[in-house]
């Protein structure tokens, strides 16, 4: 089965629609007209008009039209209409649910994830992430890296989908495995998801964000460790200013969000969640002078191109110490008698407290931004784990 990474409907490959290429120059093609069931899924009072879509009884990576016999390979989902790209069909799908409070960081670390492993981590892992369609393209350089890399502007708050509709951004994940003699790849297609913390605050979801999480393959939580009571007094200049914003917003409760969340991947798993789940404490740069010299968060990650089972052992000890030190045990708990599979982390996307809504002159700086996915790669058997 092939799950559409925009509308998260499950999809037979024997049921994959094609879209008629249309007419072009000297070639004819089926005329373009209104499309009633990607305008419904695209909200807005015109729907996009293009060449119609159709079925074949036996679809493969191409397809010829049956109105005017031109041969297409615009693959689209039948449920939606949207263009699945081809390497997401080719490769299995790994849909990541990203989800958390308000303020919380989820667009500002999808933006800093996204160029680390095309970069830094990287290299590191000898891997590549390469966008797999244009509107991953234009959607990412336009609502994450240029405002936050070229422009050094804070992301704004994502919207609710409910009011601007988004694209999920879809790459194409691959990494060189073995030895110079017997080398392999492996790849996979993560979908990532921003979801806005409005669309959390109630328990009745949009249809778009229950199938979403019904679909998720893994989930990443992010929690931010300023708005936990606790939490408050640890902080220092301006960073203070910036906790407890949201204590009068009482449909924003971290915890509440988590319940809401866990609750819907329950009835999926008809009981314990058995995914695997990475619960984040964002914004740790903040808090970081507050621990101990010792703490396992003063640490950086080392590049040794696998998982350190010891350090990953030691930082989940140590966001578990910090939760029940900051009057959130009850997470921690909660996450025990509900989850098969989930793991801590703690991290930092901007690595620095920023300025104003600017980046701090210092840069980004990201300190184990990749931690969770690292987590989720070694859980899908994509990366090795070692202890030193």
């Amino acid at each position: 089965m092939i799950t559409c990474p925009f509308c998260f409907v499950k999809v037979a490959p024997n049921r994959v629609a094609f879209r008629c290429l249309g007419p072009s120059g000297r070639t004819v093609g089926c005329a373009p007209q209104p499309d009633g069931m990607l305008g419904a899924f695209r909200g807005g009072p015109n729907p996009p008009v293009l060449p119609p879509v159709f079925s074949v009884r036996r679809p493969g990576r191409r397809a010829v039209c049956p109105t005017c016999s031109r041969e297409s390979a615009w693959r689209v989902c039948p449920s939606c209409h949207n263009r699945l790209p081809a390497e997401y069909c080719a490769n299995p799908g790994k849909i990541v649910a990203l989800v958390g409070a308000k303020h919380a960081g989820k667009s500002t670390y999808i933006a800093v994830l996204v160029h680390e492993l095309m970069n830094r981590v990287g290299e590191e892992l000898n891997a590549s992430l390469v966008p797999c369609d244009d509107r991953t393209i234009e959607r990412y350089k336009t609502d994450f890296a240029r405002p936050l890399y070229a422009d050094h502007k804070l992301l704004t708050f994502t919207q609710s989908s409910a009011n601007v509709p988004r694209d999920p951004l879809v790459y194409l994940f691959t990494r060189t495995l073995g030895s110079r003699l017997r080398r392999r790849t492996a790849s996979l297609t993560l979908v990532l998801f921003d979801t806005a913390g409005e669309d959390l605050r109630q328990r009745e979801m949009s249809e778009l964000h229950l199938r979403y999480l019904q679909a998720a393959d893994a989930v990443i939580f992010l929690l931010d460790p300023l708005e936990l009571p606790g939490a408050q007094a640890a902080l220092h200049g301006s960073a203070r200013e910036r906790g407890g914003t949201l204590a009068d917003d009482l449909m924003s409760d971290q915890m509440d969000v988590v319940v809401r969340v866990t609750e819907l991947l329950r009835k999926r798993d008809k009981g314990r969640v058995t995914i695997p789940t990475a619960v984040a404490l964002s914004k740790i740069d903040e808090l970081r002078e507050s621990m101990e010299r010792q703490s396992a968060l003063h640490r950086t990650r080392e590049p040794i191109g696998a998982l350190d089972l010891d350090d990953r052992e030691a930082v989940d000890e140590q966001v578990r110490a910090l939760l029940h030190q900051w009057q959130a045990g009850m997470v921690d708990r909660y996450l025990s008698q509900q989850y098969d599979d989930y793991a801590l982390f703690g991290l930092s996307a901007l690595g620095a407290v920023p300025e104003g809504e600017t980046v701090a002159r210092s840069g980004i700086r990201p300190y184990r931004v990749e931690d969770p996915l690292l987590w989720l790669l070694y859980r899908f058997k994509m990366l090795d784990g070692i202890r030193r």
